[in-house]
């Protein structure tokens, strides 16, 4: 097993989130071509967990987001990190949500 988060995408639908459980976790969404729009986490201050954290990326003004994958997990805040620095070194620039991320996460060499 390795650190990607390489779960298969979903389809990213008001029916698609009510299934979720109401748990903390990381996620990632993208558009129909399966580009990576945004890397999120669902955390404490998230009424819903993962449900309340996904409404919102679909429902961010302009939001292309079709599709998402996630892991549930209560170290979400490192995991975040993790999976920006694995971004990062995939495509040498954050998705535009995290952009600002960029200066405080440190860096990745994945093999």
């Amino acid at each position: 097993m390795g650190i990607r988060l390489d779960k298969p995408w979903q389809r990213l639908d008001d029916e698609a989130i009510e299934a979720l459980p109401s748990q903390l976790g990381v996620y990632h969404v993208a558009g129909a071509d399966g580009t990576v729009l945004s890397v999120g986490y669902a955390g404490a201050r998230e009424p819903f967990g993962m449900q309340s954290a996904l409404r919102r990326e679909i429902e961010a003004p302009g939001s292309a987001a079709t599709q998402f994958r996630c892991e549930f997990t209560s170290n979400y805040r490192s995991r975040w990190d993790e999976l920006l620095m694995l971004h990062l070194a995939d495509y040498g620039e954050l998705p535009a949500p995290q952009r600002d991320q960029a200066q405080r996460v440190g860096r990745l060499s994945p093999a």
